[in-house]
């Protein structure tokens, strides 16, 4: 049996910290604008023998809750649940090969709250066969409101000048098309060097600037075609695509980034762009391989 991409469900990590209850909330808005199913995942540690009958009873009782929680945004959705015994990006990571996305917290409750992302985001993010949303949403921890209506509604979306930026579009538009009125912010950053490298303008600015635009218009033309509902706007900027993207992501319901190869040498699978946007992003952010 095959499975569709409208089998495919969202994905929502949660292990009871409140970072999870907000990935749990943006999952929940997320499977039901796009018509998605949405299966909540506790994983159980993998604790001694002893403690399993007490850790499967406490992994029960946090998933009802999460159900619970999510019916007070999409009475209508009908979640399921899961909770595998393993090591937790393990677990998401071999559940992502039959899901639509991935999503988790920035942090859990082992993280340390002087970290902004956890390692078991990161470890997700980076080893995913699915895009993996990462939700910090600046919310104080100790108000707990689920059902918030966002704030913002801009998707950003960061893309290079290769075909790595296919996926990043797809699934910034199909964020944006899920969103009435939603505006999608597609930044491209560029610099003399990596004009020179593509084989531009090595020397002049403005002409680097104008091969940068273009650029970007073909590598965005034929997916405004498929979703001409979708406002756009093009931001090619001469500069650090990172402290762009992070600079955005205060202002964007979702910031989308390229996973990317090349992030081996920081002892991850994240390009330099794609690490950089999730450890300091103010917002939440989607992580598509590529």
């Amino acid at each position: 049996m095959t499975t569709t991409d409208s089998d495919r469900p969202v994905i929502a990590a949660v292990d009871g910290s409140p970072h999870s209850q907000q990935a749990l909330d943006w999952a929940t808005h997320e499977a039901e604008r796009r018509g998605l199913p949405l299966l909540i995942v506790h994983v159980r540690p993998l604790a001694r023998q002893a403690d399993e009958e007490t850790a499967r009873r406490e992994a029960d009782e946090l998933l009802a809750a999460s159900v619970r929680r999510s019916a007070l945004i999409a009475p209508r959705l009908r979640p399921s649940t899961l909770a595998p015994r393993d090591f937790p990006s393990a677990a998401l990571v071999s559940l992502g090969r039959d899901a639509s996305m991935v999503v988790v917290g920035s942090r859990g409750l082992g993280g340390f709250r002087s970290l902004m992302v956890g390692s078991d985001s990161l470890a997700t993010a980076s080893m995913a066969s699915c895009p993996v949303v990462v939700v910090q949403d600046g919310r104080p921890e100790g108000e707990d409101r689920p059902g918030d209506v966002e704030v913002f509604t801009d998707i950003v979306a960061g893309v290079a000048a290769d075909e790595s930026s296919d996926a990043v579009l797809g699934f910034a538009f199909a964020t944006a098309g899920a969103r009435p009125g939603a505006r999608l912010r597609i930044v491209h950053g560029w610099t003399m060097f990596s004009s020179m490298l593509a084989g531009g303008p090595a020397l002049d600015r403005e002409a680097a600037a104008g091969s940068a635009e273009r650029t970007l218009a073909e590598l965005t033309s034929g997916w405004r075609e498929r979703y001409p509902q979708v406002e756009t706007v093009r931001e090619p900027v001469n500069g650090s695509a990172a402290r762009t993207l992070v600079t955005a992501s205060a202002t964007a319901a979702l910031t989308v980034v390229g996973r990317r190869r090349g992030g081996e040498s920081l002892g991850l699978g994240l390009s330099p762009v794609a690490q950089t946007t999730v450890t300091h992003a103010l917002g939440p952010v989607a992580v598509v391989p590529c």
